[in-house]
């Protein structure tokens, strides 16, 4: 292990300081490295005093001044019973201290939701690196600088009762490290390659939860994996349960014919629940693949146990009970959303019930003792397509969905640019479940949601559960490479839901100008505020009754994580990482490293406000000048343009196959729109959504127009939707 002086910047009360830490950071190669016992100890680290840290024991009981764990508890609430900041007081919330734990970073992605135990605050950040963080004065008590390499993480998971704090590291390693000074206890190296049999799956990106000695791990490498159990105290695999199963196991039949190869997906790598009073952990899976997630025809059946939640026994991983959201998945609408448990009244009765669903934007209540639905779950018949082996239904809770599931034509300046469900033209348009083939069909929610991976909240005190939105449409086909088409020129808005979960009925919804279903988590307290951050870089405070929204405060960067709130000394706090990550915005998502913590009268004041992210999905490439055009102020249609800026050669559909895709003249340009004669089809330029052009050329004609606004205008094509292009008018 090696010993560094390291400087960290610290904002503490409107004062910055540059203290020194000393930091340990080490680790090999081995399977299961130890580190040295002959390094020096660091300085000794005062123990804190205790604040009412709670051992998680059972599912639903909140952390008592705490945040013990991502998700706030076992059953993954995120809910802190704190209630000293009210509506009335939330006015007075400012910052308490903020910390810019890697010293001023502005790149990379982060996703990683802080944890809270004894007063100190547990975070990773976007280089890989554990850092903990003293709740009440902001300062960095120690930091573990990995060896490997960066690394998208979701939070550590903290043993108290080990005193051990547990992150992942690149190789597929396990790391446990000292929780009073980081040091490394421990490193358990698992297989990397599926030809070992001992290989269980990648365990980057994925989510760690600790209950009793154990640890309940996922796993995610786009290929299979499994959910899998391991001894807390050396990282040795205990028990471990397959999402696609393998050959005589249960659920084998149900991928049909299909070879070995397309057996694939279906990967656990989301926070897991866990019931200790019913012995059980509630998984949820990822879609099934097949060589792609849109083409289902050499993988028929039902495909488990892809896009499902399972409950197995919490010490022998036997599998208990499924349930499978979206049968023989063909649009990545898999429900990765970690499970949330609640105990509600249904019809007078009272229920031990799982939350279940995301990207399909609906909710499936279910008795978590047997998998059962109290408030009825239907199989509905669906547009079927044999090509692609479709499943003649899809279970739809009887209270319908939280989101429009349906695409709406409106005719182009009949309507607000914005609306979350318009179709941006010349697709041909569908709902959610329609069959694809060839030809792109675009449908809502898009496999970004819905809702997605973002971290959802049930409040005891409110009595519902709440997500965050997206408003991105997708369009599906066997030509798109990933796992559908977010059309350039989209809006990609979002918004926040409660829902009453004995009923599953929407209590209110509320519009927001991002989509926030990307690790964009809501927290919820005692006084019935929730909390939910923006990729704008907002931390928004509102009314959990109603959705009003009662303080804003800017902190720098995208937030791509869950607020918490802990107590210290009598005084309430919320949290909250902004760093970003590039998803849906791609790289114009603000990013940082700032971890804010906020009080009631805290005097550091909001950080400079970022550019916000581009809401409309961009169009391929860069912007060019219209007049250094080598056919200066002309488009050329259906042609992909060259190094040089020349339409290319050969007639095309490619998403980029506008000459050029983005183009910059100034007011009152007049620009000439042309179908090369050598194309063999019709093709257009369609404008959208104000429809200040629409333009069909046969092979050989051109139009003009003249702008006369600034602005940006996209456009795109009627022959296939897919070429988009932008002209920026200044």
């Amino acid at each position: 292990m090696k010993l560094r002086y390291l400087t960290s910047s610290l904002l503490l009360c409107g004062v910055l300081t540059t203290p020194i830490l000393l930091v340990a950071c080490g680790g090999n190669d081995s399977s299961n490295e130890t580190p040295p016992t002959t390094t020096p100890n660091p300085p000794p680290t005062p123990t804190p005093d205790p604040v009412g840290a709670v051992d998680l024991k059972d599912c639903c009981t909140p952390g008592d001044k705490d945040f013990p764990k991502v998700g706030g508890n076992l059953g993954n609430q995120n809910y802190s019973k704190l209630d000293q900041i009210t509506k009335e007081k939330v006015s007075q919330l400012g910052g308490a201290w903020l910390n810019r734990i890697e010293g001023g970073l502005n790149t990379g992605t982060n996703q990683s939701t802080t944890v809270v135990v004894d007063g100190v605050i547990y975070i990773e950040s976007a280089l890989g690196n554990v850092l903990a963080v003293d709740g009440k004065t902001g300062v960095t008590k120690w930091k573990w600088t990995t060896p490997y390499d960066a690394l998208t993480r979701r939070g550590v998971a903290v043993a108290k009762d080990l005193g051990l704090v547990y992150t992942i590291a690149s190789g597929n390693r396990l790391v446990a490290l000292k929780i009073d000074s980081g040091e490394v206890a421990w490193i358990k190296q698992y297989p990397t390659a599926n030809t070992d049999p001992g290989y269980l799956g990648g365990v980057q990106k994925v989510a760690l939860v600790y209950h009793d000695k154990r640890l309940y791990i996922g796993t995610n490498d786009g290929s299979r994996g499994a959910a899998f159990s391991a001894d807390a105290t050396n990282g040795d695999v205990l028990t471990s349960f397959w999402g696609v199963p393998r050959p005589g196991e249960m659920g084998y039949d149900s991928w049909g014919s299909a070879s070995e190869a397309n057996r694939t997906g279906a990967t656990p790598w989301v926070h897991p629940a866990v019931d200790p009073e019913l012995n059980m952990v509630y998984w949820t899976f990822g879609n099934s693949r097949g060589g792609s997630s849109q083409d289902g025809s050499s993988r028929p059946g039902m495909n488990l146990f892809a896009n499902s939640i399972v409950a197995l026994d919490l010490k022998t991983g036997e599998y208990k009970w499924h349930f499978q959201s979206v049968h023989h998945d063909i649009w990545d609408m898999d429900n990765v959303m970690s499970p949330v448990l609640a105990d509600v009244k249904i019809n007078g009765q009272d229920r031990k019930v799982v939350i279940y669903g995301s990207k399909t934007g609906m909710y499936f209540i279910l008795d978590r003792k047997d998998g059962s639905a109290p408030l009825g779950i239907d199989e509905v018949p669906v547009k079927q397509d044999a090509r692609q082996a479709t499943w003649p239904t899809q279970p739809i809770p009887r209270q319908g969905a939280f989101v429009e599931t349906c695409i709406v034509n409106q005719p182009l300046g009949t309507a607000l640019p914005g609306d979350p469900n318009r179709a941006v033209p010349n697709y041909k348009t569908g709902c959610l479940f329609d069959p694809h083939w060839d030809i792109p069909i675009l449908s809502t929610p898009g496999h970004g949601g819905g809702a997605n991976w973002n971290h959802q909240s049930f409040s005891p005190t409110t009595g519902l559960v709440y997500t965050g939105l997206g408003y991105v449409g997708a369009a599906h086909s066997l030509t798109e490479s990933s796992n559908g088409l977010r059309p350039p020129g989209s809006y990609m808005t979002g918004g926040i839901v409660a829902v009453d979960p004995s009923t599953n009925i929407v209590r209110w919804k509320k519009s927001l100008p991002y989509s926030v279903v990307h690790g964009n988590g809501v927290l919820t307290t005692g006084s019935g505020l929730l909390y939910i951050g923006q990729p704008d870089g907002n931390l928004l405070a509102m009314d959990g009754y109603t959705g009003e929204e009662v303080w804003r405060f800017q902190t720098g960067a995208a937030i791509s994580a869950s607020p918490v709130s802990y107590e210290i000394d009598g005084e309430q706090y919320i949290a909250v990482y902004a760093g970003g990550t590039s998803i849906p915005y791609g790289n114009s998502a603000p990013r940082g490293d700032y971890l804010w913590a906020f009080k009631v009268g805290g005097k550091v004041p909001p950080a400079a406000t970022p550019e916000p992210p581009i809401v409309r999905r961009p169009v391929s490439g860069n912007p060019v000048e219209g007049a250094a055009l080598p056919t200066p102020n002309t488009v050329f249609l259906a042609r992909v343009q060259t190094a040089t800026n020349a339409p290319g050669a050969a007639e095309s559909t490619a998403v980029n196959a506008m000459t050029p895709t983005w183009m910059r003249v100034p007011a009152n340009t007049e620009v000439t729109f042309t179908n090369q004669a050598s194309n063999e089809n019709t093709h257009c330029a369609t404008q959208f959504f104000e429809g200040k052009f629409n333009f069909k050329l046969a092979p050989g004609e051109s139009a003009k127009y003249t702008f006369t606004q600034p602005g940006e205008y996209f456009y795109n094509d009627c022959h296939s939707p897919r070429p988009t292009g932008k002209i920026v008018v200044y």
